[in-house]
């Protein structure tokens, strides 16, 4: 898929992994609709980055919203060729707290809805819209980036919650990839590893070191500009399809 004159839809585009890749989706020439929720930093990224973004205010576990966003995003972009799915929570909690409180059942249900839940809604809403495309010369209409974690693989303590739904994530990228390819749309995910987002951001300079030595090589955190870069790949080489991709410099996570 060219990305060059192609309209992708971000979610949680605002920040993070999703604002590196809105930025270079922008930077190799494609049209771009940020979703992020109305408090996010979407409204001012799509101001600096031009004329080429959108941003449309939605919560991704709302069918309604995700419904209008979607609709607005190819309305305005005249389609939806791309679709990166970056947004996530990750709030953690022990099976059992050491007080013996046991996990909140809500915030466990609320991690899925978001990460999981949230990630196929808006896979089947920008599915069906790419539906409509015309095939390019390899008969593809679209192409579907999803974000999991090494946590899907390697959930640490007070992970339970975070790692089932990014192991969902992983688990239903094949399935997906199968349903869609007699549509000629592809599906793949990342599996980022330690990367400097938001979330690492907030802890003390030395725990971020810390954390970075970890990474066998390179020993650091992972930039966000890399896990934009591979999902750009994954958009222009038609054989990647139906895979988990781990982006983490051979890091495999220890129990805490």
């Amino acid at each position: 898929m060219r990305i060059e004159g192609s309209a992708a839809l971000v979610t949680g585009g605002g920040s993070g992994l999703g604002e590196a890749t809105a930025r270079e989706l922008v930077r190799r020439g494609a049209r771009v609709a940020l979703v992020d929720l109305p408090r996010s930093n979407g409204a001012q990224l799509a101001t600096e980055l031009g004329a080429a973004v959108r941003f449309c205010a939605a919560d991704v576990t709302s069918e309604e919203q995700l419904q209008a966003a979607v609709d607005a995003a190819a309305e305005a972009l005249g389609g939806i060729q791309i679709l990166i799915c970056c947004a996530g929570i990750g709030p953690p909690a022990r099976t059992v707290e050491k007080d013996g409180k046991p996990h909140d059942l809500a915030i466990f249900r609320r991690v899925v809805e978001v990460n999981l839940i949230g990630t196929f809604n808006a896979i089947r809403l920008a599915a069906s819209r790419m539906l409509a495309n015309e095939p390019n010369p390899d008969g593809e209409r679209g192409v579907i980036v999803n974000t999991a974690s090494v946590a899907a693989f390697e959930g640490q303590i007070g992970q339970a919650a975070y790692s089932a739904s990014k192991g969902g994530i992983v688990g239903m990228t094949l399935p997906i990839a199968r349903d869609l390819s007699r549509h000629g749309i592809r599906c793949c995910t990342i599996a980022p590893g330690l990367f400097d987002t938001p979330l690492l951001r907030g802890l003390p300079e030395e725990a971020r070191r810390s954390l970075g030595a970890a990474v066998p090589f390179p020993a650091r955190l992972g930039h966000p500009s890399e896990y934009a870069s591979l999902a750009c790949q994954i958009v222009e080489n038609p054989m990647l399809n139906g895979e988990t991709i781990r982006l983490d410099g051979a890091i495999r996570m220890a129990p805490r």
